[in-house]
């Protein structure tokens, strides 16, 4: 089963791949203007469950250091301009996306 994750910054969603196929969609919230998330193709590198602080359940971390996909202890933030360029979700959806990806996980962020 090859997984890929895509990330629309202007959709503010997050798209779990199942050989190409869509198979799940999350509301995430992304980079602000001043520190908006990097664009391009990384991939999942790292796993840490409750990192503390404001990366709530899960911080999994892209091969551009410094970024990653973790929850957060803001839920409201959720579907905004909010971080300063990781990609924030629901700590229920993080926890569920990372007990399906693997690390190596594409993972594909552009901005449409």
């Amino acid at each position: 089963m090859a997984f890929s994750i895509v990330i629309s910054i202007s959709n503010r969603r997050l798209v779990l791949l199942k050989e190409g196929q869509p198979v799940k969609s999350y509301p995430v919230g992304v980079g602000r203007s001043g520190s908006p998330s990097p664009t391009g193709t990384f991939y999942i590198a790292n796993k840490r469950p409750n990192p503390g602080g404001p990366y709530g359940a899960m911080w999994m971390g892209l091969s551009i250091p410094g970024y990653g996909i973790h929850g957060t202890n803001n839920p409201a933030s959720i579907g905004g301009y909010v971080s300063k360029g990781c990609i924030r979700m629901y700590n229920k959806d993080v926890l569920e996306l990372a007990r399906i990806v693997p690390i190596g996980t594409p993972v594909i962020i552009r901005t449409y």
